[in-house]
């Protein structure tokens, strides 16, 4: 899977009920995220920490949904974990993907895994530490792959996610380290005449490198 293709669609139960992906997103973005197993000590911390930035996806028109290849009564029962020591249960959907249905369609696991997930190891999935983002037209933005001992930094998917929403709006790329209000690049496609009109005052330290103000 490439990013600009379309993201899989799927049915799943999750633990706020039955889903179809694809009318959950409806005219929103979306954040996937999978991990490992439940039970784990590094995505206690991930579900926590989504849980309390889910205010900042929501003001940006983002659901955030988690996915791992256990059951929803142990999702919920995780939940009480998170909450405890997180000090936010999760107050998004967890899918269950008991039969690796998802994780395979997204490339996080090899199609010839099968059996019981309840006695896989965290090493049996270790694909499965995944991010997509995912626009309202249902196409794939985004792909971040992480190995087992690096906790996500999900400040970087927020602002990620603002370049997102900023460039498809926009003629406007971001350079490195941009951050929300900061100054943008003209969009290479857009000849000078075009970007005279449409950013008046913009700078060109080189022909190639128009900076201008982010577009409000």
């Amino acid at each position: 899977m490439r990013i600009g293709d379309e993201a899989p669609n799927f049915k799943a139960q999750t633990t706020e009920g039955e889903i179809d992906f694809h009318q959950w997103i409806g005219n929103s973005w979306a954040v996937l995220f999978s991990h490992p197993k439940d039970f784990t000590p590094v995505c206690t911390t991930e579900l926590g920490t989504m849980a309390r930035l889910k205010p900042q996806f929501d003001k940006r028109n983002t659901k955030i949904i988690g996915l791992s290849v256990d059951s929803v009564d142990d999702h919920k029962r995780w939940s009480k974990d998170i909450a405890e020591t997180q000090g936010t249960a999760p107050n998004y959907p967890m899918i269950a993907d008991a039969d690796y249905k998802v994780a395979k369609a997204y490339d996080m696991l090899p199609a010839a895994v099968s059996g019981d997930p309840s006695k896989r190891t965290p090493a049996d999935n270790m694909t499965v530490r995944t991010v997509f983002i995912i626009g309202p037209d249902k196409k794939v933005k985004l792909m971040l792959y992480y190995p087992m001992s690096t906790g996500r930094n999900f400040d970087e998917i927020l602002r990620a996610l603002d370049s997102l929403q900023l460039t498809a709006k926009h003629k406007v790329s971001t350079p490195a380290n941009w951050k929300q209000g900061e100054d943008v690049i003209i969009s290479g496609s857009v000849n000078d005449e075009e970007a005279k009109k449409s950013f008046p005052g913009f700078k060109a330290p080189k022909p190639y490198l128009r900076i201008t103000p982010q577009p409000k």
